[in-house]
């Protein structure tokens, strides 16, 4: 499930540096060429894809960080909801090098690189 381009507005609007891959010419990319762009531009990637980890783990690499929600569809209110929740427990330097996988009922969050 691709997340809206609205989402990078609202963190902007939020004081984040945010931008959806569809603006930066990525909307074809594949996982991989995201992955090293959002490295390349000390980015953090926010993503339903499944993928994403996966390919982190395989590489044993330590950027870029990932929020991941998992748990179905959700809606936009509930992702906006539930970043932002997530986005006040945790300090810049937890997310940075780590994957946050944000469940409907719990966040995890766990260092990079995967062993």
């Amino acid at each position: 499930m691709p997340l809206s381009p609205v989402l990078s507005h609202w963190l902007t609007e939020r004081g984040h540096d945010a931008v959806h891959a569809s603006v930066i010419g990525l909307h074809a990319a594949s996982d991989v060429e995201i992955i090293d762009r959002a490295r390349q531009e000390a980015r953090t990637v926010v993503t339903a894809d499944l993928d994403y980890p996966r390919l982190l783990a395989t590489a044993g690499s330590d950027s870029p960080s990932l929020i991941l929600f998992r748990g179905g569809d959700w809606t936009e209110v509930a992702v906006r909801t539930r970043l932002a929740e997530v986005l006040s427990a945790l300090t810049e330097d937890e997310i940075q090098g780590s994957i946050i996988t944000i469940d409907r009922d719990r966040v995890r969050r766990r260092r990079l690189p995967i062993s």
